[in-house]
């Protein structure tokens, strides 16, 4: 996550110099330019909407796993949530 993460601030650091150098140039070669730009741009929007259909689809698998957790295990969970409850309990109180 944090490699796509990275790819896609150095595609938009790359299409901003692009823009950045194209606004001093004219004719074709703006053009040229400002293309380039526009696929990185496209690039990278494609890279964060892939990063971001992965990580919705983990989630989900973790919601998933937590919730065949809680149905096999509820005295564990019982359990568990009551002692966090109470470790805030006491923590807030001391407040």
């Amino acid at each position: 996550m944090k490699a796509v993460n990275n790819d896609v601030k150095a595609l938009l650091r790359d299409s901003q110099a692009l823009f950045q150098a194209a606004a001093a140039l004219t004719g074709d070669k703006a053009e040229e330019m400002r293309s380039r730009a526009m696929l990185l741009l496209d690039t990278a929007l494609t890279k964060a909407r892939e990063a971001q259909a992965d990580a919705v689809v983990a989630g989900k698998e973790m919601v998933g796993s937590a919730e065949d957790y809680m149905t096999e295990n509820p005295w564990c969970t019982i359990a568990a949530a009551a002692g966090v409850g109470f470790f805030l309990g006491m923590a807030l109180s001391r407040r």
